[in-house]
């Protein structure tokens, strides 16, 4: 039953946020905190469990058409799950003064989206898997397009345009293996485990990877595929962006992870040079975006596709160093990003801009919020002693193995990644800006949110060996996923040298 409160508690936030409203004015605010707050303790509940699944939960839902509700609790989905909680509180309270209209609405909308999160880590029937794919991402365009900044509506239907567009690849690919498995067993089959077993043909097996690779890989987002999120980000509001960088965007390698490599393991192996390559060119792309901007947000929406590219990178690999680091990668840029967007918010909320070229000159203003802006930059460029930077090793270290030219590369992306940071510190925190007396530095709850994500990125930085242990067992049994005999497609002769 814990795996069904977990989803029941955001799903039953959002449906009372509205009527709590009228008995509090802040009434939606605070049943969203306790829905997530009651979900961190089913999480302390649920740790530490045996076997491969920690927990799970099973039932019949149309068995005539082979779906089922299975659920599945491990050490992946369970940092996943806590990255979720942790940054959906850290949303509701740096809303707080941001929203002002339809406030019941928008944690109606948040909630939603934290329920669709939950249930995309937990699911293991693919059906029901793309069922919550689908029930994240509407609420997510509603935030971007209700309350989001002045070019919001464009930007939210270009992310319904790209997020519906790959979602239907994987539709496809999704009735591809059920149908796969009534050929071959005579019953229609959306499980995760009963799909393992199938023994495709090449051919088939390598479009129906391509199906689930590129919906993944716009959520990741990967480079050429990209294009939503600058927009995305720059225009939703902040607690949008922090719920897209820090969450959503995981869900696409999570994707990888739990699915299209465990799936077609051979096709993946076969692909992973070109999605090497292409986690390569999102490093640099990314990183030289973001090094020519001049609005800050954007600035920190393209950083997103550089650390994800490292993710990629380190995904398709394919050995336990580099996988463990991809996920460390995920957890490191979830709270770094976050708190860089926050930070960005707290500046637009003070001086009504994100130009980088009015805001010089914070830190003798801001001294506390500049303080927390320096640490959060260097956390991104993969200082040592905070978390992105073990991740960034571990992702090297374990693509060297695989293609040490690609990995020299990608290194480069290292270099990258200070120049817009050091650009970030020296633009906005030193030059010549204007002295703009009456400006509050930061309040209470901003040091609570902004103290609890820095504390996180020092802990996780300086103690990580607890994440990899807890992610240890669902990367091995990926590793040792059998490459299924039928399953050997010819070698592409492009990435063949490396």
């Amino acid at each position: 039953m814990i795996l069904v409160w977990l989803l029941l508690l955001p799903l039953l936030a959002a449906l009372f946020a509205p009527q709590v409203e009228h008995w509090r004015a802040d009434g939606s605010r605070w049943l969203s905190l306790t829905a997530l707050g009651l979900q961190a303790l089913l999480l302390l509940a649920a740790a530490g469990g045996g076997g491969d699944w920690w927990l799970e939960s099973r039932a019949d839902w149309l068995p005539r058409l082979g779906i089922g509700w299975h659920l599945g609790l491990d050490g992946l989905s369970y940092l996943l799950l806590w990255l979720t909680v942790a940054l959906g509180a850290v949303s509701v309270l740096i809303s707080w003064r941001e929203i002002r209209q339809r406030v019941a609405f928008f944690h109606c909308n948040l909630m939603l989206s934290v329920a669709g999160i939950v249930g995309v880590f937990l699911a293991l029937d693919l059906f029901l898997f793309f069922v919550f794919w689908e029930l994240m991402l509407i609420p997510m365009v509603l935030l971007i397009a209700i309350w989001g900044h002045d070019n919001r509506r464009y930007a939210a239907t270009k992310f319904f345009i790209f997020t519906q567009a790959s979602s239907l690849l994987m539709l496809i690919a999704i009735l591809g293996l059920a149908f796969a498995h009534q050929s071959q067993t005579g019953t229609l089959s959306f499980d995760r485990d009963a799909l393992l077993r199938l023994e495709l043909a090449p051919g088939l097996a390598y479009w129906l990877m391509l199906g689930f690779f590129v919906a993944f890989a716009v959520k990741l987002p990967m480079v050429p595929l990209h294009t939503w999120l600058p927009d995305a980000h720059t225009e939703a509001p902040t607690a949008g962006s922090v719920l897209l960088a820090a969450i959503l965007l995981k869900t696409g390698a999570y994707g990888l992870l739990r699915f299209s490599l465990p799936l077609f393991p051979a096709a993946s192996a076969d692909f992973s040079p070109v999605a090497m390559a292409l986690g390569v060119a999102g490093i640099l792309y990314g990183a030289k975006l973001a090094f020519a901007q001049d609005d800050m947000k954007r600035l920190v929406a393209y950083t997103s596709v550089s650390h994800m590219g490292f993710v990629l990178l380190g995904i398709y690999a394919l050995n336990g160093m580099a996988l463990q680091g991809a996920v460390m990668q995920m957890l490191a840029h979830g709270f770094s990003t976050a708190a860089l967007f926050i930070v960005v918010g707290m500046l637009q909320e003070r001086w009504h801009t994100r130009d980088l070229r009015q805001l010089g000159g914070l830190w003798t203003q801001l001294p506390r919020l500049s303080g927390f802006t320096l640490l959060f930059a260097l956390a991104s460029l993969g200082l040592p002693g905070l978390a992105n930077f073990i991740a960034e090793f571990l992702i090297l270290a374990g693509a060297f193995q695989r293609s040490w030219p690609l990995t020299a590369v990608a290194a480069l992306g290292l270099v990258g990644a200070a120049l817009y940071a050091l650009l970030l510190v020296q633009r906005g925190l030193w030059g010549g800006g204007a002295p703009a007396p009456g400006r509050h530095d930061c309040s209470r709850r901003e040091w609570l949110v902004l103290g609890a994500l820095a504390l996180a990125l020092f802990w996780f930085g300086l103690h990580p060996q607890p994440v990899l242990d807890l992610v240890r067992e669902p990367l091995v049994q990926l590793l040792d996923a059998p490459h299924h005999a039928a399953e050997s497609p010819p070698r592409l002769p492009v990435g063949s040298w490396l």
